[in-house]
């Protein structure tokens, strides 16, 4: 067995698993970790396991050591670089005239190499631009373009909620959204009113939708014609959390009634 915890890096990231080893450490610890791209620093957000070696697919990367005020520093020490950077870097986008939207720089905890991430219509060609930079800061430079949706999550905001964006606090991995899923939850279809802060379809469509199906799943489909006491009519649209539906009847009329007024065809007793 071998005792693992789970490290995070950025606000709602991804939480990696890394080897324990003799360190008793818990939530919120800030520890020194080893990854592929060197030391980083990063916070305990599971709290030590026992895990067999046999689940593991590949040998975890250890917990190096617990963070000390140095390394503190050096994490505002990477700040300021890479405010300068990305200063830098603006003034050289446009100097080249380059097409692309510069939006983050990180550093790695070494301070050895500088991330830009941009977002673009299509490919560019940066070659210039990470020569120019790389002459100016004195360090290994990496251009990684990236969605927007991505660049919502890293930059964060307001959603229309009045909540911060739900993908820069606590989503980890982004789901797939259909427009589908605002017309099965009555939503206009209005893409200014179901679009978030990226320009696509808002992640919250997701919460609701199974509870969605399922309660639509005890009402009669769109189309149907039922019997009430107020006589026969065709269902128009459902409204499951008021647990109403509004129908046609065959007047012409329109009236929202509540489900349980449905009168149920009776069940024929089998004969034998």
């Amino acid at each position: 067995m071998k005792k693992v915890v789970g490290i995070r890096f950025k606000p709602a990231g991804k939480i990696y698993h890394f080897d324990c080893g003799a360190f008793v450490l818990k939530k919120g610890d800030a520890v020194i970790v080893e990854t592929e791209q060197g030391f980083e620093l990063g916070t305990v957000v599971v709290a030590p396991f026992l895990c067999d070696e046999k689940t593991l697919e590949r040998p975890l990367k250890k917990v190096y050591r617990l963070a000390v005020e140095n390394d503190f520093r050096q994490v505002e020490r990477n700040r300021e670089m890479e405010k300068r950077a990305h200063a830098f870097c603006l003034e050289c986008i446009r100097k080249l005239g380059l097409s692309m939207h510069l939006f983050s720089v990180e550093s790695t905890f070494d301070g050895n190499k500088l991330t830009f991430f941009f977002t673009a219509e299509g490919r560019v060609d940066f070659r210039q631009l990470v020569k120019m930079l790389v002459k100016e800061l004195g360090i290994r430079v990496e251009m990684r373009q990236v969605g927007i949706r991505n660049q919502a999550k890293m930059c964060g905001g307001i959603g229309r909620c009045g909540r911060p964006l739900c993908c820069s606090t606590f989503i980890e991995k982004f789901e797939p959204i259909s427009i589908r899923m605002a017309k099965e939850q009555g939503l206009s279809l209005n893409p200014t009113k179901i679009s978030g802060q990226c320009g696509r379809l808002m992640c919250c469509l997701t919460y609701e939708n199974d509870t969605y199906l399922e309660l639509k799943k005890t009402f009669p489909p769109p189309g149907r014609m039922v019997k009430t006491h107020r006589g026969k009519g065709k269902v128009l649209r459902h409204n499951v959390i008021c647990d109403r539906l509004l129908i046609r009847l065959e007047d012409g009329q329109e009236v929202e009634i509540q489900k349980d007024e449905i009168q149920e065809p009776p069940t024929k007793e089998k004969t034998n």
